[in-house]
């Protein structure tokens, strides 16, 4: 017999390991509407089979938790139970031998605080309070709401330009999203319980390429009323958009010489084509929008005007200046935002970074499209200068390892501390402070110094890229409340006090993604109509095709694919290639139809108006 073997996995081990792969899957998936007391009973199970049952809290006590659980389920709990089961969680916590036992129980307790009336709804009345009322989990993760497995299934057809119908019924700039969407819906797909997420933004992309010119809908009679939208970015346009449909005439006022505002001059042309930006702008104003360019509020015209001329106002300006760093020097020549960088490419009046050595403050996509932008001006060296991980970051992964690709160095935890200025009051540097990571606070892991001596990174440029703010001194001079730097608004996007005037977008809500600049404007262009006395209703008559049982199959996700990096970082032309349509087809088929086969089905279907 031999002293020491080298153990293989068993065919059971295997197994469980697949298991535990596909669990981790549906965990993920979760979609919402899910009652959360049956979730609890389902981890907690999980969680007391995962401990080594050495202690009593862990062994009995997590037990114990299960079936009060399962009391509360099964309709024999009472009010007091529920005292009773957080007096045990804390009492598992507080005695547990290790960090297993106790986070299990700290689950239970949090839950209890978090969704009491979960537990109080089962107790009382026996049912959950979750409802159904837009269950399909990637409609209801986009903010917008669009109908996402109709216009998969339409891609799958091959009838693109009904796909461009039904998503303008909630989203106006289709083309756009099809480049730079952030996909939020594709997190909890239900296909990632099989293999991998359908790629929605992809198929969008490709309805967009392959459908051509797709006219807007018509108008609805003139109403008479005249609304004026201050901003043409995303939001601003898309609640024109939908306000000159419902028969309001609509005008937006814009200070730049064209439409867009962040997506035209903050977002690079490598990763929204303008031609195809322009697409979505030519489409909206199609139906009648009027623009007024090179105006500025509180400079060519007051609120208190537009409050006189038009029947409604509604404020969509977005956040289009930047946060400094807040240290000393920072005014030095060579220290620049990244909004002013990117808008000054978006004019055409870029720099000339030819041989220079570039440092960008930030981990977020705005860094990204700062630091792949000044590859593509020339930069010798480009380095991202973050004070969290790269895991950290809230870029999307992809345009992370875009950036990579491209040449550009990551350096993290690495904290800003001081500017080095030379005689000439122009930047050659900053020291930044060595970080490590610490204990997690809020879901995050913290950070704090290593306690090693600053280091020095040189640099002839310096891009601050650590957020955005709101112009509000104008606005605020007009009574408009302003807080912690945002307009504030009721829930409907209404403002105190001031009859008439509505506020959405991220000048309200603090800077966010394009698409829920758009969600924001949907929403506020309903309550305007109902403002002006009136409920129009914004629909799509596209025939939806059936649902057929040939998904059931696993298949790998097709992802888009990319220009060759040392060719794209060359110019500015797209990155990014469109899947082709045989491959869009195949996508679309690994939809499940979670409208059809789903809670959708029986609990009211699909939004058709709204």
């Amino acid at each position: 017999m031999s002293r020491l073997e080298l153990a293989s996995p068993t065919k059971a081990d295997i197994v469980i390991e697949q298991l535990y792969k596909d669990l981790e899957r549906r965990i993920e998936s979760s979609p919402p509407g899910l009652c959360p007391v049956d979730m609890a009973r389902a981890f907690l199970e999980l969680c007391h089979a995962q401990t080594c049952g050495k202690c009593v809290p862990c062994r009995i006590g997590l037990g114990q938790l299960t079936y009060f659980i399962n009391d509360v389920l099964d309709g024999k709990a009472t009010m007091e139970t529920l005292d009773i089961m957080e007096q045990t969680a804390v009492c598992i916590m507080e005695s547990a031998d290790c960090a297993i036992g106790y986070e299990a129980a700290n689950m239970v307790y949090r839950g209890l605080i978090g969704y009491r009336d979960d537990y109080v709804e089962h107790i009382k009345n026996g049912r959950c309070t979750c409802t159904y009322s837009q269950p399909v989990a990637c409609v209801t993760l986009c903010p917008a709401h669009v109908d996402i497995p109709g216009y998969i299934a339409l891609v799958g057809e091959g009838r693109y330009a009904d796909a461009i119908r039904l998503i303008r019924k909630d989203n106006p700039f289709p083309t756009t999203c099809g480049f730079i969407c952030e996909h939020p819906c594709e997190a909890r797909c239900r296909r990632n319980m099989m293999d991998d997420a359908i790629n929605i933004r992809g198929l969008k992309r490709v309805a967009a390429d392959f459908a051509g010119e797709v006219p807007p809908p018509a108008c609805a009679p003139t109403t008479g009323k005249k609304v004026a939208v201050l901003g043409g970015g995303p939001g601003g346009l898309s609640a024109a958009y939908y306000l000159q449909l419902m028969g309001h005439k609509t005008t937006v006022f814009e200070m730049l010489p064209k439409l867009g505002g962040m997506l035209r001059y903050g977002i690079p042309n490598y990763r929204l084509p303008k031609d195809r930006l322009d697409d979505d702008i030519k489409a909206i104003l199609k139906t009648g929008v009027e623009v007024k360019y090179g105006v500025k509020i509180g400079k060519d015209v007051s609120i208190q005007q537009l409050r006189e001329e038009y029947d409604a106002v509604l404020i969509a300006i977005g956040a289009s200046t930047d946060k400094g760093l807040g240290l000393e020097g920072e005014d030095a020549e060579g220290v620049i935002s990244a909004i002013e960088l990117l808008r000054n490419v978006g004019e055409g009046n870029a720099m000339d970074f030819s041989g220079k050595e570039v440092a960008v403050i930030g981990g977020g996509n705005v860094t990204m499209d700062a630091v792949r932008t000044a590859k593509r001006l020339g930069a010798k060296k480009v380095s991202v200068v973050y004070r969290r991980r790269i895991a950290d970051m809230t870029a999307l992964p992809s345009e992370i390892e875009g950036a990579i690709a491209e040449g550009i160095e990551m350096q993290t935890l690495r904290a800003p501390s001081r500017l080095s200025i030379d005689e000439n009051n122009h930047v050659k540097g900053i020291y930044v402070t060595p970080q490590m990571i610490s204990a997690i606070k809020n879901g995050r892991a913290s950070i704090k110094a290593t306690g090693e001596e600053d280091i020095f990174i040189p640099c002839d440029i310096l891009v601050v890229a650590i957020g955005q703010d709101i112009e509000t001194k104008h606005f605020e001079d007009a009574g408009v409340p302003i807080s912690r730097g945002k307009i504030e608004t009721k829930k409907n996007g209404a403002i105190e006090n001031m009859p008439g005037v509505f506020a959405g977008g991220d000048c309200a809500s603090g800077s966010a993604t394009v698409i829920k600049a758009i969600a924001a404007a949907k929403v506020v262009a309903a309550n305007i109509d109902e403002y002006l006395g009136y409920r129009h209703e914004i629909s799509c008559d596209v025939d939806i095709p059936e649902a057929r049982l040939d998904d059931r199959l696993p298949c790998g996700r097709t992802n888009m694919t990319e220009r060759e990096a040392g060719e794209r970082v060359k110019d500015w032309d797209g990155c990014e290639n469109c899947m082709s349509e045989a491959e869009a087809k195949q996508e679309a088929s690994r939809c499940l139809r979670c409208d059809h086969f789903g809670y959708g089905i029986f609990k009211g279907g699909r939004e058709k108006l709204w």
